[in-house]
């Protein structure tokens, strides 16, 4: 079974991404299970910035296959706020209450039609020879008027087209809607095209 090195020190993301790579015959560890450790500042202008960053810091320490993400979330009424910036959108030390506070207070009072949202979620896997491949999922819905559901990030903020928040749906169901999910299940795909590809050479 392949093995993959999680760039974080996030405990529900790496559980996330334990979740949706066990059916698909993946073995993700954390860093503190693969003996690494590393916390790169995260200054990338894009997700993608961000999350190669955050993966190549790793995989300079070990060379082993490694695979980070980063996600933004994109609000139309506020020309795509928080965007990037979204882990630290109230600013530091980071604060999802915050951050989600600082969010219903932009958006006031804005009906649901003009509350629409993304998140995308951009991973970046470098395999043990150190090439990379970006990926990307993106999960649309619009930001809700007050929490609902226990989650983490906006989680509890952000509904999907059946009116119920990520942080409502269960693990189950996110694994298979969530902007992660999407973009794990296309890194996931690759992996296996990967592996046909040598056993036919």
């Amino acid at each position: 079974m392949k093995q993959i090195i999680v760039a974080t020190n996030n405990k529900n993301k790496l559980a996330e991404f334990q979740d949706i790579f066990r059916s698909n015959q993946i073995h993700v560890i954390s860093m503190k299970e693969a003996g690494v450790a590393a916390d790169p500042e995260e200054n990338g202008t894009t997700i993608e910035e961000n999350a190669r960053i955050k993966a190549r810091a790793v995989w300079d320490l070990c060379h082993k296959p490694v695979l980070a993400d980063d996600t933004g979330l994109f609000v139309d009424a506020l020309d795509g706020e928080p965007g990037v910036h979204a882990a630290r959108y109230a600013g530091d030390p980071q604060d999802s209450d915050r951050n989600i506070d600082k969010l219903l207070g932009k958006l006031g009072d804005l009906p649901k039609e003009k509350r629409t949202a993304r998140f995308i979620t951009a991973i970046c896997y470098i395999d043990e020879n150190g090439n990379e491949r970006i990926v990307h999922g993106v999960c649309e819905g619009w930001i809700a008027f007050e929490r609902m559901g226990e989650g983490f990030g906006y989680e509890p903020v952000f509904c999907i087209n059946n009116g119920f928040t990520l942080a409502e749906i269960g693990r189950e169901a996110k694994d298979r809607r969530s902007h992660r999910a999407r973009a794990a299940h296309k890194l996931a795909f690759y992996l296996r095209d990967i592996k046909k590809i040598r056993r036919s050479l």
